[in-house]
């Protein structure tokens, strides 16, 4: 299946670290946090991507254009520059940039790319700031079955925040630690069908009017989720990857850690489209 990526939002709260690069591109030890994500969909057989591109989307396309994966694994230097291994690591795979606009919401950018996913009954569409050791199998074969237009992993909140109930008269009935409330949030990593297009009008937000429309119809889905899944929404959360990383807490890398794969594969491409 296709995988659509939402790569085009400024990141403002990660500016204090990023500056102008665009979110998708900040680091998480030695490679973007895009190139986790995708490295996630391609262990599962995911490998043709449309990138939905807008804030410094020349960046990304310069990144994968003059992309080297030597920075980032493992390799032998011979005798005469030979350098082993010569194959990269995202040689399979299909890319397709697409300039979706600087100011757009996630539907919007989702109806400029209807075009490149045209004959597909099925696809896969994600934020591009999170990251997760969701099992992808599992998951699909539960959307299939559940006749859904959409669906979405639904996840525990990580925040270190707490939930507050309030009672007669202003006084506090109970506070509890955001992780103990029965709170669930939209953790992206979704699965649409062909029919979400017909949901989603110009300038809608996805998640707003068209998931309430599904929500009436009975056609939105919700796996719940209660593995390992992070956001990297501030800098605060840059450092908490960044941390785990060095310390070898990366449980999202699921291509170095054994996870069941898939066996569908693609044709390698790329391809940019404005």
């Amino acid at each position: 299946m296709k995988v659509v990526l939402f790569c085009g939002g400024m990141g403002t709260r990660l500016r204090e670290h990023s500056g102008t690069t665009p979110k998708s591109l900040v680091p998480i030890g030695t490679e973007p946090i895009l190139i986790h994500m995708m490295k996630y969909y391609a262990h599962f057989g995911h490998k043709d991507f449309i990138l939905c591109l807008g804030f410094r989307g020349d960046m990304i396309r310069e990144y994968f254009l003059n992309y080297n994966p030597y920075l980032s694994q493992d390799f032998c230097m011979e005798p005469g520059g030979r350098i082993l291994p010569e194959k990269s690591d995202i040689s399979d795979w299909r890319i397709t940039f697409v300039d979706t606009g600087l100011h757009s919401n996630i539907g919007q950018r989702l109806l400029r790319v209807r075009p490149y996913l045209e004959g597909e009954e099925m696809f896969l569409a994600n934020y591009s700031d999170i990251l997760s050791d969701l099992p992808m199998p599992p998951y699909l074969d539960a959307f299939r079955a559940s006749d859904a237009t959409a669906g979405f992993i639904a996840v525990r909140p990580s925040a270190s925040f707490h939930c507050v109930s309030v009672g007669d008269g202003g006084l506090v009935d109970c506070i509890r630690p955001s992780v103990e409330a029965n709170l669930w949030i939209n953790g992206g990593y979704m699965a649409l069908r062909r029919e979400i297009f017909d949901q989603i009008n110009e300038g809608e937000e996805l998640v707003e009017a068209p998931f309430q429309r599904l929500i009436a119809a009975k056609k939105l889905y919700g796996h719940r989720y209660e593995g390992f899944w992070g956001a990297m929404d501030t800098f605060k959360e840059k450092i908490m990857f960044d941390r785990m990383y060095g310390r070898g807490e990366r449980p999202w890398q699921v291509w170095e850690n054994g996870q069941a794969v898939s066996k569908t594969s693609a044709r390698p491409a790329l391809r940019s489209v404005t």
